[in-house]
């Protein structure tokens, strides 16, 4: 049974976000808003919950989960990132896009893409997300919640509490999040491609390479 928070849409309760913190630390499941759809976030380093996102999304091991990260700090700790790479992360963070980047030697094996080495990252512009990540001091790994069979992702949280009410632990209700999900980017050879067109502009990336 999932416990639903709604979230004041100006101030977010801190008790709520700490509370939400605290589980994630335990093992915990979570749904929360983004600045581009609901996610499913757990701790980075807990396995078990890893394997129940991946359930709830019916994922392969090619599946990108993606690192939630505070800031380029983070990024820089879990990928491999290189000057035309940072000038693209710091001009486009925070905001609503998914870096594909070369994993570093701190990301866990089992986070990485397993025949291409890779781990998804993202910066959100979303204040329920930052106050998440600033109490929990390391990145969430999260996966889009957009289930099965389905070509949208849920918007309404209150529906999402209904439909997972058995499969997560907490859902943060942030209000409408909206339907596009990350634009996603590849950065992870010579030259920016365009995996995905959603919510954040692309044309800045098309034609970007190392020089």
């Amino acid at each position: 049974m999932s416990l639903y928070l709604q979230l004041h849409p100006v101030s977010p309760q801190r008790r709520y976000i700490r509370q939400a913190v605290e589980a994630l630390r335990g093992g915990a499941v979570i749904v929360y808003p983004t600045d581009s759809c609901y996610a499913l976030g757990c701790h980075i380093g807990d396995k078990a919950a890893l394997q129940r996102i991946s359930d709830i999304r019916q994922t392969d091991r090619n599946h990108h989960f993606t690192l939630v990260c505070r800031d380029l700090a983070d990024v820089g700790k879990y990928a491999l990132v290189d000057k035309w790479q940072y000038r693209l992360l710091r001009a486009y963070t925070p905001g609503p896009y998914t870096f594909i980047l070369k994993a570093s030697k701190e990301t866990p094996r089992r986070l990485k893409h397993e025949r291409q080495g890779t781990i998804g990252l993202r910066v959100p512009d979303h204040l329920v997300t930052a106050l998440l990540l600033t109490e929990l001091g390391e990145p969430i790994m999260s996966s889009t919640l957009l289930l099965p069979g389905e070509d949208l992702p849920r918007t309404d949280a209150a529906e999402i509490d209904a439909l997972l009410k058995a499969r997560v632990d907490i859902v943060l209700d942030g209000g409408n999040c909206g339907l596009e999900p990350t634009s996603v980017i590849d950065l992870s050879e010579g030259s920016a491609r365009v995996i995905r067109a959603g919510r954040g502009d692309v044309t800045p990336f098309v034609g970007a390479a190392s020089v």
